[in-house]
């Protein structure tokens, strides 16, 4: 955490990112530190859908089946029976590598709500 992939004396001189039609980030806060124990977000750009995961393993991934159920149809239910294994996923006291998995796919599944309402 807190760390890049830039080697000593590399510097990033630019960034862009397509504009998305719509998107949408929501995380499930540890009450603690107000981290996401899980965050999902959700963009669809022109013939686009991504879908990235923070806070659910030591790093942000990328879920591509649910990126390719997105693609088909923009819709919650489109993701409702994807689940992840849980054996990549970070497991502590706060919250189980288990249950994890079971937010990712609820949290998308409201990111999508988010994205098509406009919230």
């Amino acid at each position: 955490m807190f760390e890049t992939a830039l080697r000593p004396g590399e510097i990033i001189t630019s960034v862009s990112f397509p504009m998305a039609k719509r998107a949408a980030y929501i995380k499930f806060r540890n009450p603690a530190s107000r981290y996401a124990l899980v965050g999902v977000f959700v963009s669809e750009t022109a013939g686009k859908v991504r879908v990235a995961v923070t806070g659910a393993a030591p790093y942000a991934f990328r879920v591509k089946n649910m990126e390719q159920a997105l693609a088909s149809k923009f819709a919650p239910e489109a993701i409702s029976r994807i689940h992840l294994p849980a054996d990549q996923l970070n497991s502590d006291l706060h919250a189980s590598a288990e249950y994890r998995s079971h937010l990712i796919t609820v949290l998308a599944q409201r990111a999508v709500e988010a994205a098509l309402s406009g919230r």
